[in-house]
């Protein structure tokens, strides 16, 4: 029997996934804003570290049956040298736990919706098997990438290289069930994508809508509440410039339509809103999944 009820949001079900911790450079994650104001909202490490949570989001349609997976955390295969750099934490959670305490296999999965494939996004797809292979954990699932951001992921720029590792997505590749999807791709009716290339190219953020109740996965534009503020933008972004101004007009339309964003790093923030007040985008309230149904 599942541990955890499902949210109730129009013709679907919602179940939120946490795959495990981890923590990344405080000053990267903050890009120019300075550490005196950042380690007040999250304080670091003597390693100059934050805590980052690997938080996804599981989605039943009533209508399709169809249950897709948004993004699956890190993964489980990092040799001890990377383990320590992340700080890798499975004690907290981990994603096959968490998909059995909402009461799904990783068979039951029909839909994997990747934001982007950083290796935080998509390194649970695979793990090593008993004989040390690299095996497919959701041996259903459709995958979903992005064209455009399947061919940055594939030919990335020296910068980028390092988030896209060959071990998560060669097997993606070969798995023979890739979809790439077009801008914009709508999955069903209320559940479609936003796009976002300031962090990298293609970063797709899944919608789901209830009447007038919107849920955006913020995915790596807004990664921790903290980064609500304008300014406030990662030392990962590619083109930092471009996500300012993404950034502007995705938070104006989530102010005015009081759009509830689901947060895949914030460690202790599971759902925000946002506001605007004296020309400046800041935290309105924070809630869990089951609150805003």
């Amino acid at each position: 029997m599942a541990d955890v009820k499902p949210v109730e949001f129009g013709n679907f079900e919602l179940y939120p996934i946490e795959a495990g911790r981890f923590r990344l450079d405080g000053g990267a994650m903050f890009g120019v804003v300075p550490k005196t104001l950042w380690s007040k909202q999250i304080p670091a490490d003597d390693k100059n570290r934050i805590l980052m949570g690997m938080r996804c989001l599981l989605i039943k349609s009533k209508k399709t049956d169809k249950a897709y997976l948004v993004d699956n955390g890190s993964g489980d295969k990092f040799n001890d040298k990377m383990a320590s750099i992340y700080d890798l934490d499975y004690d907290h959670s981990d994603l096959i736990s968490s998909l059995k305490n909402c009461g799904f296999e990783p068979a039951d999965i029909t839909d994997i919706i990747f934001t982007h494939l950083h290796f935080d996004h998509c390194g649970g797809t695979t793990t090593y098997n008993e004989q040390g292979k690299i095996s497919e954990v959701f041996p259903k699932a459709t995958y979903h990438v992005n064209k455009r951001h399947w061919e940055t992921a594939n030919h990335p720029n020296a910068r980028e290289k390092a988030s896209f590792f060959p071990e998560n997505l060669d097997p993606i590749k070969n798995s023979g069930r890739l979809n790439l999807v077009d801008d914009y791709h709508e999955f069903e009716t209320n559940l479609d994508t936003l796009i976002m290339n300031g962090h990298t190219t293609g970063q797709q953020l899944p919608v789901l809508r209830n009447g007038e109740t919107i849920l955006v996965y913020a995915a790596d534009l807004i990664p921790t509440f903290t980064h609500i503020p304008l300014p406030w933008v990662m030392g990962y972004d590619m083109k930092p410039i471009q996500t300012l101004e993404e950034k502007e007009a995705f938070l104006n339309q989530a102010a005015d339509e009081n759009w509830h964003l689901f947060l895949e790093h914030d460690a202790d923030h599971e759902v925000v809103t946002v506001q605007k007040e004296n020309g400046k985008f800041m935290l309105k309230n924070t809630l869990s999944l089951a609150e805003i149904s």
